[in-house]
């Protein structure tokens, strides 16, 4: 979608060059996913330094004695630090270079404050109490605007694929320690999904814009399509893309998508108006045999 907004924006981005642009957007995400597993390892390694401090300590407090850098040496964030592969890939993309060492020692000065953080320090801890503190530590990260900053600063889809991201991330440290070292490209996107379907969806929806167009205006009625939202009418665009040329998905999941995308990315009436007239355009396309599709109960 926002691909297809710059394409409509900018006369001179060509569809080739959007094209290329849609590849690197897949990429970013899947290293957006490994630079924060990267970033929680890192932070959760200065426990080392911390432990070194209080040990060095004339007059150490009760707190000081009882500390660990447990949150780092266990068996979880090990498997990270030992994995030759991951380790690697990490320096390929630079990680180290992005980063802020001064941003991950606030952040863990921060979360060493929390009772959570402190109730781990003063029990034994088992397998399920490393993960619990790693996942509670990548909670506070998310609301920490150290954290943020560096992943805005670093990548700019963060905030579109944040969501896609975190559930990534809690999926692969549950998995942990993993038996193979490439866990992680389970999580890249299938080709089925990239290719198939999502650089299809591009390429059919630019391609058939007029055509599109067409479909779409006599559904409008009262409204003049030129002074519509630029988004709506590229939602609707790939809406009727999907409905089209993608005989495998149900109508019912194209509308509810694509209302939520409505809801998501466009004005606060969108959503009402993207569903109102998308449901005709839906219902009028199966009656004139436009929509057809694999398998029963896709059609509804």
């Amino acid at each position: 979608m926002q691909l297809l907004f710059s394409l409509s924006r900018d006369q001179e981005l060509s569809y080739k060059e959007t094209e290329k642009r849609y590849w690197e957007v897949i990429d970013n995400t899947f290293n957006l996913y490994l630079y924060n597993m990267y970033v929680v390892m890192e932070i959760t390694a200065l426990a080392e330094i911390v432990a070194e401090k209080k040990k060095s300590k004339h007059l150490p407090t009760e707190q000081d004695k009882v500390f660990s850098a447990k949150i780092f040496q266990n068996e979880i964030i090990q498997d990270l630090v030992n994995n030759t592969k991951l380790q690697k890939k990490f320096k390929t993309l630079n990680f180290e270079e992005i980063s802020n060492q001064d941003y991950f020692k606030k952040i863990y000065d921060g979360f060493a404050k929390t009772e959570e953080y402190i109730a781990y320090l003063g029990k034994k801890s088992e397998k399920q109490d490393h993960l619990d503190i790693i996942l509670e530590l990548y909670r506070y990260c998310r609301k920490d605007e150290f954290f943020n900053e560096l992943m805005e600063d670093n990548f700019s889809n963060w905030i579109d694929d944040k969501s896609v991201v975190v559930g990534t991330f809690k999926k692969s440290v549950k998995i942990l320690p993993a038996s193979d070292p490439k866990f992680y490209d389970v999580h890249f996107p299938e080709e089925e999904t990239i290719k198939d379907f999502g650089s299809t969806l591009l390429k059919q929806t630019h391609k058939g814009d007029k055509e599109l167009l067409t479909i779409i205006k006599p559904s409008l009625k009262n409204w003049d399509h030129e002074r519509l939202a630029v988004l709506d009418m590229i939602i609707l665009k790939m809406a009727i893309t999907e409905l089209i040329h993608f005989p495998t998905i149900p109508t019912k999941v194209t509308l509810n998508e694509f209302v939520e995308v409505a809801k998501m990315y466009s004005t606060a009436k969108s959503k009402d108006f993207i569903n109102g007239v998308l449901d005709k355009l839906m219902k009028d396309l199966v009656e004139e045999g436009k929509v057809k599709k694999e398998g029963r109960g896709l059609v509804d």
